[in-house]
């Protein structure tokens, strides 16, 4: 039997692909950067075609370094950066429009209008969202309205829309499968996390042709297979694409949080801190928003969820904008040769603030400056903003469920960073579990295809393959903890409502 999976995962910065085997141990990985795109303050895009083709490439490149043969393939997961919309024309596959990504702000004059009309209530009783213009619906809606033609064409049936996995699993089965998964699903504010449907109320509310959306499908079922039409992957034509999450939910699940309560964090491009609820759908009086985990063999699981919009980004803005660093592995002995922040803040607000505040309107700003601030003191509170934003998500997560965390699982590229590792436990004051392999994003894609091919047998399998490579626990004192959080909280008020 086939014993290894090949686990897309397409991320905002980079498109990625991770061959593992049956104990989730990596065989090949490969990873293709691709560019951003920032045509006016607050708005980013991406190139459609650059993400299919950078998919590809490192699809193939992994592949053929691995060693493997078409036989040795089981099964094709796909995970991705949520919420990044896509519209193209379903006979020629050529996209409309650029992709408007996950963090832009174009559509927030449209949010405020559907809040102030009165549907916020309704939008979050059928979604489990916020108005925000982080989702998809309004996306959809500009590019309709602002690119010529496409409403037309889209009411004509000619046009479909599609989040990053519906795009990559469309081209990769030649055309043949038109599909989202639950997870991604609710992330687009125009489908129902109770019926699992597409609400008609909602997509008439945006003023959306339900005839471009994908069809939903649960996270580990056979989508499609693979077409025998692209170069390099001829040999993997007929294996089946049949796992699919959104990136945080797929890393809940490579990180073992399969029962209610457990929590992770990822630090990617944001910070997305989640919390399984099991099969309640939650509901959050602080801000967080509750969405579909995943749906395996007819049950369907549900989630708490936080985001910062801006945690790796942050130390990105330092190394290539700021020029502070050459590379983000230097930020740990930076911001250990001080004591200190030296009372220096930064709010990496660049595109707004998430949860808990969901402030379309903040803006960056460092602030504490003074004559004696260093470069180091301003690395240190790049991290230190990151860890503050996670503890104001896990603040909210914990009045939600009404009791303390009890451990923080973590991912991501910034978890590496032992300095940010052990400045997030100080402050959250609980345990923060470090797995030893930290491409759990990619590992949850592959275990959903590879339960569904029949690699893995049951869920509960993924608590065997994860291991802890470290625990932080809380040093710091107490009190000086909540010192720091209070000035943070200070600071976080000079950059709200900023626009």
């Amino acid at each position: 039997m086939s014993q290894h999976v090949v686990a897309l995962d397409q991320g905002t910065t980079s498109s990625r692909t991770i061959i593992f085997d049956k104990q989730g141990k990596i065989k090949a990985l490969a990873q293709y950067p691709f560019a951003q795109i920032y045509p006016q303050p607050g708005w980013v895009e991406h190139d459609p075609m650059a993400i299919l083709y950078t998919q590809i490439g490192s699809f193939t490149e992994a592949f053929h370094s691995s060693g493997l043969k078409r036989e040795d393939i089981a099964a094709i997961g796909i995970t991705n950066q949520r919420e990044t919309t896509i519209i193209w024309d379903k006979v020629s596959g050529r996209p409309v429009y650029n992709a408007i990504v996950w963090q832009c702000r174009r559509t927030a004059p449209l949010c405020e209008e559907i809040r102030q009309a009165g549907y916020t209530d309704m939008i979050r009783a059928k979604t489990g969202l916020v108005i925000d213009a982080y989702f998809s619906g309004s996306k959809i809606r500009w590019i309709l309205d602002n690119v010529p033609g496409a409403r037309e064409r889209a009411e004509r049936g000619e046009l479909l829309f599609g989040t990053v996995d519906s795009w990559l699993i469309w081209n990769l089965t030649g055309g043949k499968a038109h599909v989202t998964d639950y997870s991604n699903a609710s992330r687009t504010m125009l489908f129902n996390i109770h019926t699992l449907s597409w609400d008609e109320e909602l997509c008439e509310l945006l003023k959306i042709p339900m005839c471009m959306l994908p069809k939903p499908v649960s996270n580990s079922e056979v989508y499609g297979t693979m077409t025998d039409k692209i170069p390099g992957l001829e040999e993997l034509a007929g294996t089946p694409i049949c796992g699919a999450a959104g990136d945080q939910q797929a890393a809940l699940l490579g990180q073992g949080c399969i029962y209610p309560g457990e929590a992770k964090n990822t630090y990617g491009t944001g910070c997305f801190t989640m919390m399984n609820t099991g099969t309640k759908v939650p509901v959050s009086e602080n801000g967080l928003l509750s969405c579909v985990a995943w749906s395996i063999n007819g049950k369907t699981e549900y989630c708490l969820e936080g985001s910062v919009f801006n945690a790796g980004s942050t130390v990105q803005w330092m190394r290539d904008e700021l020029h502070l660093i050459q590379s983000a592995s230097e930020t740990q002995a930076l911001a250990e040769s001080v004591p200190d922040n030296g009372g220096v803040y930064l709010v990496s607000a660049f595109t707004g603030l998430g949860a808990p505040y969901w402030d379309m309107y903040a803006r960056g700003a460092m602030v504490g400056i003074t004559r004696g601030t260093t470069r180091a003191h301003m690395v240190r509170a790049g991290l230190e903003g990151i860890a503050y934003q996670v503890k104001d998500l896990i603040d909210a997560m914990e009045q939600d469920a009404g009791a303390p965390m009890q451990i923080l699982k973590v991912d991501g590229g910034a978890s590496v960073n032992g300095f940010l590792m052990q400045f997030q436990a100080d402050i959250l004051r609980c345990p923060i579990d470090r797995p030893a392999m930290v491409e759990t994003t990619a590992l949850g894609a592959a275990f959903l295809a590879g339960l569904c091919a029949g690699v893995w047998k049951d869920i509960s399998d993924i608590t065997e393959i994860r291991e802890s490579q470290h625990i932080f626990r809380p040093k710091m004192d107490a009190v000086q903890a909540r010192e720091y959080c209070d000035r943070w909280h200070k600071a976080v008020e000079r950059a709200r409502h900023w626009e």
